[in-house]
């Protein structure tokens, strides 16, 4: 199910603590959030030099961002199990930041790998 394109626009100019917290809402409620990937899976530099892991709630988004250092990437979808229980404690262990919604004019809100976790669990506990 695909955002509109109103919805979209909406959502992509949401300061990063919004888009965050919608990131949350979705993503609980798919089971399911989306990367880039080509040959590996696409990653990008915070401001004070740490690597983080670009994440998305739903393949539009990740596909809008699908351009310039990201150029031939495509979306590509993560259970949110699998996010959980084995994508987020390898994340954690190589010192990768996980970067929540990225839009093609700002950069993702990184939160650590635990407060992510924890947001997710939240709201999984009101399903």
């Amino acid at each position: 199910m695909r955002a509109p394109p109103k919805q979209m626009a909406a959502v992509l100019t949401l300061p990063g603590i919004k888009r965050f917290e919608h990131f949350v809402k979705v993503v609980a409620d798919r089971q399911a959030l989306w990367g880039l990937y080509r040959d590996g899976w696409a990653l990008a530099a915070a401001d004070d030099g740490a690597t983080v892991f670009p994440l998305w709630p739903a393949e539009e988004y990740a596909e809008v961002c699908a351009s310039n250092e990201w150029s031939g990437y495509e979306p590509r979808s993560i259970t949110l199990s699998d996010f959980i229980e084995v994508l987020l404690p390898k994340l954690q262990q190589d010192g990768v930041l996980p970067g929540v919604f990225f839009t093609p004019a700002s950069k993702g809100v990184t939160p650590s790998a635990d407060e992510l976790k924890s947001a997710l669990e939240a709201e999984l506990q009101k399903y």
